[in-house]
């Protein structure tokens, strides 16, 4: 048996919670996730794990602690972070998508798990949105009744940036505890940018990694635009009128980062699940005319440089995995805290 604390990863999607967790000393004993694509990207890197593919309404607590051998109240950390779209600010333009979209209510799944194994301490992390939506509210007075502890710095919108994520991604995160006050997680004295995490890669095509030697073959037009586009943070509006795209000419004020370059000395953009598209967002490498590859939008999300993905579903799927993790680096500077408090509050290992 383990002599660290343990700990259980609801929604666990490709394992950039649980690459967290391990780093800031837990042991994560079980996980849960319904995507395929995306449970074989887990136990790709995760072989010794309990993974539970399936939908989490059709799991009891009950079994799984049964599975796991501990009882109500024993778990260290019950973590997760139930699917976000619905609460995403490209979905909550309309509020109306937001409302309708039944993925929000898995907020309250995250809920039935805690009252089923009354972990020590719990944390659950989501898109800004759902901090402005009354559901979280609802999970709040829920956890309480329970014997949570909530203080100001419990429920907060953080910037992965000032954690040493070379990226710039607001994150809500939750945080609390049966035992006591969670210390709040400090900032990084120095941000880390692109440079730091990109520069000295090998060169695409000769590395051996398919995240780095798989790139897409796009038009001479949208090539030739790639090309112009000045190194080092240079934008799409940068560029002569001409070589526009008739969809920029039409609306030319809007999504202006696409077909921009990453800066150097910057952090980069939030990685979503276009990262490896230029006409999805600032996603050009800040210097050579290319997109950047999967295995450089993974490691400006943190995920070691040797982390597998399944490229079974494609290309596309493996960037929308990426996109959708939670920055492994940013998750061990919250966690770290939790360690920190379960060590003060006596707790055995």
């Amino acid at each position: 048996m383990t002599n660290k604390f343990k700990a259980i990863d609801l929604f666990c999607g490709a394992g950039g919670l649980t690459v967290g967790l391990k780093k800031a000393g837990f042991a994560v004993i079980a996980g849960v996730e319904l995507n395929p694509v995306a449970v074989e990207t887990y136990m790709l890197n995760h072989k010794n794990h309990l993974l539970y593919e399936s939908d989490i309404r059709s799991l009891s607590p009950e079994n799984i602690m049964q599975d796991l051998g501990i009882k109500k109240g024993e778990l260290d950390l019950l973590a997760g972070c139930p699917p976000c779209q619905g609460f995403s600010t490209h979905r909550t333009r309309n509020k109306s998508v937001a409302v309708e979209d039944d993925r929000n209510d898995l907020v309250f799944e995250f809920v039935r798990f805690v009252e089923g194994m009354l972990p020590k301490t719990i944390m659950m992390e989501n898109v800004p949105g759902l901090y402005k939506d009354e559901r979280i509210q609802k999970v709040i007075a829920s956890l309480k009744v329970m014997g949570y502890i909530f203080e100001d710095h419990s429920l907060a919108v953080r910037n992965a940036a000032d954690y040493g994520v070379p990226q710039r991604r607001s994150r809500m995160i939750m945080m609390a505890s049966r035992l006591g006050s969670i210390d709040e997680p400090k900032k990084t004295s120095s941000v880390k940018k692109v440079r730091d995490a990109l520069e000295g890669l090998p060169e695409v095509g000769k590395s051996g990694d398919i995240l780095h030697d798989w790139v897409t073959k796009r038009s001479e037009k949208v090539q030739e635009i790639i090309s112009l586009v000045p190194k080092n943070g240079g934008s799409r509006s940068d560029i002569p009128e001409e070589y526009w795209l008739d969809c920029h000419k039409r609306n030319p004020k809007s999504y202006k980062d696409v077909y921009g370059r990453m800066s150097w000395d910057d952090v980069a953009p939030t990685i979503t699940g276009g990262c490896h598209n230029p006409s999805k967002g600032r996603f050009v490498h800040p210097e050579l005319n290319r997109a950047i590859t999967l295995r450089e939008a993974a490691i400006l999300q943190t995920f070691p440089k040797n982390y597998k993905f399944s490229t079974s579903k494609g290309k596309d799927a493996i960037a929308l995995m990426i996109g959708n993790a939670l920055p492994p680096v940013f998750i061990k500077s919250q966690a770290a805290m939790l360690v920190k408090h379960l060590k003060e509050m006596g707790c055995k290992k």
